[in-house]
């Protein structure tokens, strides 16, 4: 099954998210900042899916967004923000997020969006 890599300060959705998505077969794993992202992905872990928060301290999710990108990393990101208006979801898309979700989340609503970024990643490959 699909790798997920959820990137979020509030430890308690990290934790909530995590396993909501393992008990319908994803492989999940979550840090906590930006920062902690780029190790996870720098150390060789396949991810196929970040969740990613816009608001962290520190380094957004709009800094990761654009690293991602440079460093061509090839992989999928949803926004899952509580912050969400019109300016932040067009900048995430020009930074190459697949798509954008409003929190709190509706798992159903999520789901839905991941299967279908994960098909569209499926079907270029």
């Amino acid at each position: 099954m699909e790798s997920i890599l959820i990137v979020d300060d509030d430890i308690n959705l990290c934790t909530i998210l995590s396993e909501e998505l393992k008990e319908i077969g994803y492989t999940t794993h979550f840090v906590t900042n930006a920062d902690g992202a780029f190790e996870y992905l720098h150390a060789g872990n396949h991810v196929d899916l970040v969740l990613l928060d816009l608001v962290m301290p520190d380094k957004d999710g709009f800094f990761v967004l654009k690293k991602i990108n440079e460093e061509e990393l090839g992989v999928k990101v949803i926004v899952l923000t509580a912050y969400a208006d019109v300016k932040s979801a067009i900048e995430a898309a020009k930074l190459g997020a697949a798509d954008f979700i409003n929190k709190p989340y509706d798992l159903d609503e999520l789901i839905i969006a991941m299967r279908k970024v994960l098909q569209k990643e499926e079907h270029e490959n």
